[in-house]
């Protein structure tokens, strides 16, 4: 298995890998100038018909490069101490981290990333390419937007709605439903900036 993105990002989901006895191949990265980590070298090129994970935060490449890699297997990736429930549905590409409880009924879709510490509650549906931070807390039934980032430490309570491509800051504390396109910042959470679409 390949990694895609040899930083910070990539050395956490590298010991995931190593955790589950996952045999890596080494890491993929643009920048040439990268030609080794933890040991594992490092390509700048993807494989033909390679088993990958991507190991890059932000939401948008996340999804450039998983529209990109048309001849690749995405792997799904959980540290073996997260707590999953067997009733939880978790799509490709998908990774969680150290800590993080995804519970029963949760549905998680591709390519998103459950930080470490991070509390995804019962019935909680999050679209592909979503990003939820460490310590990160999801009450029951929220639902999450394609490509959204919720920041360190944020709270959700339960039943809330945040949109496609929404940033919410650390430490917020969202009580009310959040359209497309926003950042919301505070306690509680106020848009302080919206996308035009």
């Amino acid at each position: 298995m390949y990694i895609i993105g040899a930083s910070g990002h990539g050395k956490v989901i590298a010991e995931i890998a190593e955790s589950n006895a996952i045999h890596l191949d080494g890491f993929v990265d643009s920048d040439p100038e990268k030609v080794e980590l933890l040991g594992y070298p490092v390509f700048n090129i993807v494989p033909e018909n390679s088993d990958i994970i991507i190991a890059v935060g932000n939401n948008r490449i996340r999804k450039q490069i998983a529209s990109s890699c048309v001849n690749s297997t995405f792997n799904t990736l959980f540290h073996q101490f997260a707590t999953i429930s067997s009733r939880a549905n978790l799509d490709v590409g998908t990774v969680v981290m150290a800590g993080a409880t995804v519970n029963v009924h949760a549905r998680i879709g591709m390519h998103c990333i459950i930080n470490t510490n991070a509390s995804v509650d019962h019935d909680c549906v999050l679209g592909d390419f979503v990003h939820i931070s460490p310590n990160v807390a999801l009450a029951g039934n929220v639902y999450i937007g394609e490509g959204t980032h919720i920041g360190i430490g944020a709270c959700v309570i339960q039943g809330i709605k945040i949109g496609k491509w929404c940033t919410v800051g650390a430490g917020a504390v969202i009580i009310k439903d959040i359209p497309d396109g926003c950042t919301v910042v505070g306690n509680p959470g106020r848009i302080i900036n919206k996308i035009k679409s």
